[in-house]
């Protein structure tokens, strides 16, 4: 066992009874970096959007902008979704698409949006959409738009209406926050006295497994994201944590250390006699499924230092899986089961790594220096990571090749454990 990997398991822990005071739910996002390809699309006021308290057409922007896919141009004229656009105009101004709209008040005190995507170059309606919704779901249906230019222009699916999990440390509190992917519209789904850590969505997106400290030791609960209701999964002697769901939501792969030293389990989403897959005399920790359910990368030092493994998902022989640095944690998959993300120590810095798991190649894709828990957009497009930047607690986002970063920053506090929630049903 050695003092690096000690280190690591207890560093949350640590961090949260010893950090700074003070907490926010609310972020500011800035966009930063220049992609290699990156569509122009030109956003045209839309028509009475002044009558909404949110700002769609912004929204929308800065969802496209922060996936690194695309750069913002101002159309500088109301249109709505019924306009015929000067489409040749438009293509003199450098944009490829359109995006046109309109926010209409309705009697009963929703908002009706409805807009129209525009593909310039083609010259052609790419269709659109309408969203009745309360104030309240306002940015959701942001968001929703986004998702529908982004899926259009690209043929792939967005994220921006999928959440985010969190947590921060405010005085003595802490919180599990669960917010839109931008950081915004965040709610309590916990308030405790004592610390929380690795929150996990299951793949249902209705369902987080974190692991709580209230009892005054690690315990692993799963929470149901809608009703709060929620019940312990592990509670066994000596330390439960870093559960991670499998791909069909049937099982959870979890850290124990009911046998002696901290070992990798399997335990059923019900609950009941777990299931003991690593056999070693080292640390076992932070288990992650592969998105096929076939295999389990986790973290160990039996190679004398804290390296990435990967197994059998029903336990066997083990392979190495990092080799560059002598100190990789917290791995994370794409949902294609392609891309690696993780944290490597590199000159004294914690900096996040991205590994191209088919070419065996590793790229140091931040600029940070205190980057923690990578995790994989559900499109496996972006990551979102804690660090600090500045000297300040911030949750960011990133492009896999780190061009194009987006800070979700607050004021003060501790913000860390960010988990990507899955696609929204």
């Amino acid at each position: 066992m050695t003092p690096s990997l000690i280190r690591f398991v207890f560093a949350l822990f640590v961090t949260f009874c010893c950090g700074l005071p003070g907490a926010f739910a609310q972020f500011r996002v800035d966009v930063s970096g220049v992609g290699l390809t990156q569509v122009p699309i030109a956003f045209a006021n839309f028509r009475d959007e002044q009558s909404s308290p949110q700002k769609i057409a912004a929204i929308v922007q800065a969802d496209l902008e922060r996936s690194g896919q695309f750069r913002g141009l101002a159309a500088g004229q109301v249109l709505d979704e019924t306009a015929r656009p000067d489409i040749s105009g438009f293509r003199q101004k450098g944009a490829d698409a359109l995006l046109t709209g309109s926010v209409t008040r309705l009697a009963d005190g929703r908002f009706d949006i409805r807009f129209r995507l525009w593909d310039v170059v083609k010259g052609q309606d790419l269709g659109g959409a309408s969203y009745a919704v309360v104030a309240g779901d306002l940015r959701l249906a942001a968001h929703r738009m986004a998702d529908f230019v982004y899926e259009k222009l690209t043929g792939e699916r967005g994220v921006f209406s999928t959440r985010v999990a969190y947590v921060t440390k405010s005085g003595q509190r802490f919180n599990l926050w669960i917010a839109d992917a931008d950081g915004e519209n965040a709610q309590a789904a916990l308030t405790s006295p004592e610390p929380i850590i690795s929150p996990s969505w299951a793949p249902n997106g209705q369902q987080l497994a974190y692991v709580s400290f209230e009892s005054r030791k690690p315990v692993v609960y799963v929470h149901d994201v809608s009703t709060g209701k929620r019940r312990v999964l592990a509670n066994f002697r000596g330390s439960n944590s870093a559960p991670a769901w499998s791909p069909d939501g049937q099982r959870l792969a979890v850290t124990l250390s009911r046998d002696g030293g901290s070992q990798i389990y399997l335990i059923s989403a019900s609950g009941g006699e777990p299931q003991r897959l690593t056999q070693s005399n080292s640390i076992d920790t932070e288990p992650v499924f592969s998105p096929d359910g076939s295999a389990i990368y986790f973290v160990s030092d039996r190679g004398g230092s804290p390296q990435i493994y990967r197994m059998p998902a029903q336990g066997g022989p083990v392979q190495r899986v990092t080799f560059t640095g002598n100190y990789n944690i917290s791995p994370s998959l794409s949902a294609d089961g392609r891309w690696m993300a993780y944290v490597s120590r590199v000159g004294g810095q914690y900096k996040l790594h991205v590994m191209d798991l088919n070419a065996d190649k590793v790229q140091a894709i931040t600029e940070t220096s205190a980057d923690e828990r990578p995790s994989f957009a559900p499109n496996g497009r972006m990551v979102i990571y804690a660090t600090q930047v500045q000297g300040r607690e911030a949750l960011m986002t990133t492009t896999l090749d780190g061009r194009i970063t987006a800070r979700l920053a607050g004021q003060t506090g501790d913000i860390r454990e960010p988990h990507w929630g899955p696609f929204q049903k």
